[in-house]
C-alpha cells in the first residue's frame, strides 16, 4: 500500500478553527447533502474543486478550508460522505473506527467504497452540471483514499493531505498531476510509505509533488491547532500548497 489504513488519530479532534463559513447547504442528486462555496472575486470560470473531507465531514474546520479555495477563485463541493454519520466533536476519540467504517454508528450505515464511490461521483457531475469543465480535487485522510481513486470519474487534478487507506494499485491508476503533502508524525502515512509513493510516482511520468512537514501530526492540514505557531504554519503552507498545484495544473 501507498499508506497504512485510517487509525484513531484520524479521530483526534485537534483544534476547531475560528470563522463562518460562507457556503451554502445543496442537495445533490437530491438526496446526497453537500456544501458549496462559490467562488470569489477573479473567479475562475472553468474550474472547480471536490473537496473529499476527513471523517469528520462537513463541518466548521473543512466548511473554513472549503472557502478558502473559493476565496481563490474556485467554486468548491463537499459531499456528505457518510450519509449524516459524520464524526463529531462530542464523540471523537471514542469510536471505532475500523467497526465505523465497516458498519456505521448504528450497525447498519457502512462507510466503504460501495456506498462512498457513487457519492463521489455525483460531486463530480454536479460540479459539471454547473458548467466547469475542469475537477480538481482536494483530499484529506480517508478522503485521499477517494481522490486517487476517481481521476477515471473526472477528476483532472490532485492534492493529498495526510492519506489514509490508498492502496498502491489505486496510487497506480491515477491520470493525472498529484501532490501530497505529509506529516513528520503519522503512523498511516509514515516514511517508508512516503518513499514508496515516490518510486510509484517517479515510474509515472505524471507531474507530482510531495512536500513534509515539521513538527506536525496526522490531521494538520484540516485540524492543526491554530494556537500553535508551527501547526499553523504548516496548515496554511499545506492550503498554500494545494492552491498553487490547482493554480498550475488545473487552469
Amino acid at each position: 500500500m501507498s499508506s497504512h489504513p485510517t487509525g484513531q488519530c484520524c479521530s483526534t479532534i485537534g483544534s476547531i478553527h475560528q470563522g463562518t463559513p460562507r457556503g451554502e447547504s445543496v442537495k445533490i442528486d437530491g438526496k446526497i447533502e453537500g456544501y458549496l462555496s462559490r467562488a470569489q472575486g477573479d473567479a475562475h470560470s472553468d474550474a472547480a474543486i471536490l473537496f473529499v473531507p476527513d471523517i469528520f465531514g462537513i463541518w466548521q474546520n473543512n466548511q473554513l478550508v472549503a472557502d478558502a479555495f473559493a476565496a481563490r477563485g474556485y467554486t468548491t463541493l463537499i459531499p456528505d460522505l457518510f450519509n449524516g454519520d459524520q464524526l463529531t466533536v462530542e464523540n471523537a476519540g471514542k469510536v471505532d473506527i475500523m467497526g465505523w467504517f465497516a458498519k456505521g454508528s448504528d450497525g447498519n450505515n457502512p462507510h466503504t467504497p460501495a456506498e462512498i464511490d457513487p457519492v463521489i461521483v455525483s460531486g463530480i457531475k454536479h460540479l459539471q452540471s454547473l458548467g466547469f469543465k475542469r475537477i480538481g480535487s482536494a483530499g484529506y485522510c480517508i478522503g485521499a483514499k477517494y481522490v486517487v481513486r476517481h481521476f477515471k470519474s473526472g477528476i483532472d487534478c490532485g492534492f493529498l493531505a495526510h492519506p489514509s487507506f490508498v492502496t498502491q494499485e489505486e496510487l497506480e491508476a491515477i491520470t493525472g498531476p498529484l501532490s501530497i503533502a505529509a506529516a513528520e508524525t503519522d503512523s498511516i502515512f509514515p516514511a517508508e510509505k512516503r518513499h514508496e509513493s515516490e518510486v510509484i510516482l517517479q515510474k509515472m511520468k505524471l507531474p507530482y509533488q510531495i512536500s513534509l512537514f515539521s513538527g506536525v501530526e496526522h490531521g494538520f492540514a484540516v485540524r492543526g491547532k491554530e494556537t500553535e505557531k508551527q501547526e499553523k504554519f504548516a496548515k496554511e503552507q499545506a492550503f498554500l500548497q494545494a492552491a498553487a498545484w490547482f493554480d498550475n495544473y488545473l487552469v
